[in-house]
């Protein structure tokens, strides 16, 4: 090796393993520089000592990572173990024991109602209906003080004292649910009793109602939908004809919200929205041809009546809106020259996915509905203003006409005495 000059580095070879009789498979070169007057045995000392020091620091990293990967894996199963538990809990919270196969979300229920809603709505529907209720009573007061019969006053104050009953039994059960006393298993059955018992007062006035039949014109009547189901409808005997011009008016109220659902809707084979009038959610309401659309300017979910009229005619599908007897809208190019087909299925109070049926609970019209009368031609402003005034020659649908003949009702939807012009009073 060349002497340098003064000052200058050596490079050393150092030779580091074992021992230096094996083999070199077995060795390591390590190549390290010392002062000319540095000490080689210094030198050589020192580069093992780093070489052990990494090797050691080596060996704890990788003892570290394995330790935080242990840790991770342990957060990993307690993270798994605290969903399942929160899964459990919001299930319970949502559906009561033995609720829970079968039911996702607010899927549609095809033997009943939607998945139970939450307390407070079940409240408010149970209101509504005991309304309901007070007011067919109402129109049951009035027939018997036209007819008096003691019978007839003597099963009225019966239901008026079971009606007053429910209303405590709802109180209490409002009170419950604020002091947090109700589980869900007694909150069922509360449910379940009062719900019987609607059914049975149900019975009771529709029984009184035929009473009055005899007594009333046939077209004098409304019926009512109380809760929002996929199973309370009234059907019309009659299918349309084809027909090239209509005019559909009707008495509606209702203040339900979003949206007061479906009053009508008309299916044919291969067409379930031949003809239909929604309003569903917060949209407006629509009339619907052939599946084509046109938003209408009606303002009615206030819970009054109101009269509407929707004129068309396949000739460039020219419609018009009349509200109240008045003109509020009107459009073109709503599905021209495809005139209305026959041979159809007519429903009221839902909204039909199928050939009489495939009804959607979200869709379903809630409130009441009366004089739901269908020409085959389009009406004049004077003829819809005579209507919504109650004169005198308003004329009754010449392809459908109100009646009770002409309609069945199913799923507890009802109907009693109705005369639109006092309603106007």
């Amino acid at each position: 090796m060349a002497a340098g000059p003064p000052g200058s580095l050596v490079p050393l070879l150092l030779l580091l393993g074992p021992a230096l009789g094996q083999g070199l498979g077995q060795t390591r070169f390590v190549c390290t520089s010392v002062p000319l007057d540095g000490d080689v045995c210094a030198a050589s000392a020192l580069g093992t000592g780093s070489a052990e020091e990494l090797k050691g620091t080596v060996l704890q990293l990788r003892e570290t990572v394995l330790q935080q990967k242990e840790t991770i894996m342990n957060q990993k199963e307690t993270i798994r173990e605290l969903t399942a538990k929160l899964g459990r809990c919001e299930s319970q919270s949502v559906l009561e024991p033995g609720e829970a196969k079968g039911r996702k979300g607010f899927a549609k229920n095809t033997m009943g109602d939607l998945s139970r809603p939450p307390a407070a709505e079940t409240l408010s529907q149970l209101g509504q209906t005991l309304q309901s209720l007070k007011t067919r009573l109402e129109n049951l007061e009035q027939f018997s003080r036209m007819n008096s019969s003691s019978q007839t006053n003597n099963l009225k104050d019966i239901l008026q004292n079971k009606i007053d009953d429910l209303e405590k039994q709802v109180l209490s059960r409002v009170n419950s649910l604020e002091e947090g006393k109700l589980s869900p298993r007694n909150e069922s059955e509360e449910r379940g009793k009062i719900e019987s018992t609607l059914t049975s007062l149900h019975q009771r006035i529709s029984d009184l109602e035929k009473g009055q039949k005899d007594n009333r014109p046939p077209d004098r009547f409304q019926l009512t939908f109380p809760l929002r189901t996929n199973y309370m409808y009234a059907k019309v005997k009659k299918s349309l004809p084809e027909m090239y011009a209509f005019s559909i008016c009707m008495w509606i109220k209702s203040n339900a919200s979003p949206g007061m659902g479906t009053p009508f809707s008309y299916a044919v084979p291969g067409q379930a929205n031949e003809l239909v009038l929604i309003e569903w959610g917060n949209n407006p309401m629509e009339i619907l041809i052939n599946d084509k659309v046109a938003k209408l300017p009606f303002v009615i979910n206030d819970g009054k009546w109101h009269h509407i009229c929707v004129t068309w005619t396949t000739r460039d599908g020219v419609w018009e809106a009349y509200q109240d007897g008045t003109q509020t809208g009107n459009g073109e190019n709503l599905a021209p020259y495809h005139p209305i087909k026959p041979q159809g299925v007519l429903v009221l109070g839902q909204e039909q996915d199928t050939l009489g049926g495939g009804f959607d609970a979200t869709q379903a019209f809630v409130g009441e509905l009366a004089h739901f009368n269908v020409w085959d031609r389009k009406l004049s402003p004077g003829e819809v203003y005579g209507l919504a005034t109650c004169s005198s020659k308003a004329l009754a649908g010449n392809v459908i006409a109100w009646a009770e003949s002409n309609i069945d009702i199913y799923g507890g939807a009802t109907k009693w005495t109705f005369e639109a012009c006092r309603q106007l009073n």
